[in-house]
């Protein structure tokens, strides 16, 4: 009795540490390892770098002042842009404390834009399930592009023309909606 429960505890044991071997150091290494290989860019954050430094991600968005100045604006974001704490609100569509903080998002995009309430659209007062979602609408950036114009000197069909180089199409061409990847928009003005 005593001889068995002894093989078989060292049995139990000889197939955990396997198993830990495997599973917890061997096939994260080789995930890591393939991803470095074959996707690089992507398993590595997709950084963007401007003149040597490194400026964000094109995957994570980014805060830019909603107030008033030559930048395109992104996606509000219930997490404060902090990665770490990737989150959505968690308030319900009824939820009286969200719909108040759409309002106040909906009258001061309206005041900044000079535009009416009904032409804000939705992606522009709404957090998305990330909390970190680097594309707009390309509606939502149309929405912009005169401010932007305006206070940075540019001509309108510039401005939209950039807007354009930084949409992407549906993925595969069927799924989804066109996006604006706002870090790489801003990228573009700061080029101009």
């Amino acid at each position: 009795m005593s001889a068995d429960f002894f093989r078989q505890s060292l049995v139990g044991l000889k197939v955990m540490l396997v198993m830990t071997l495997l599973l917890g150091v061997v096939y994260p290494a080789a995930v890591w390892g393939v991803g470095q290989i074959a996707w690089n860019d992507r398993a590595s954050g997709q950084i963007v770098s401007r003149a040597g430094q490194d400026v964000g991600s094109r995957i994570i968005g980014q805060d830019f002042p909603v107030d008033g100045d030559g930048w395109f604006h992104g996606r509000p974001s219930a997490a404060g842009y902090d990665g770490l704490a990737s989150a959505a609100s968690n308030l319900g569509p009824s939820n009286p404390d969200l719909l108040e903080t759409i309002r106040k998002r909906q009258a001061e995009i309206a005041r900044v834009e000079g535009v009416a309430v009904s032409a804000v659209p939705a992606d522009a007062v709404t957090a998305s399930a990330s909390g970190l979602d680097p594309h707009i609408s390309p509606a939502y950036a149309a929405l912009q592009v005169e401010r932007v114009a305006r206070e940075r000197g540019l001509p309108v069909q510039k401005v939209r023309a950039l807007v354009e180089g930084a949409t992407d199409g549906r993925q595969l061409g069927f799924l989804g909606r066109p996006t604006v990847n706002v870090l790489e928009l801003n990228l573009a003005l700061a080029r101009e």
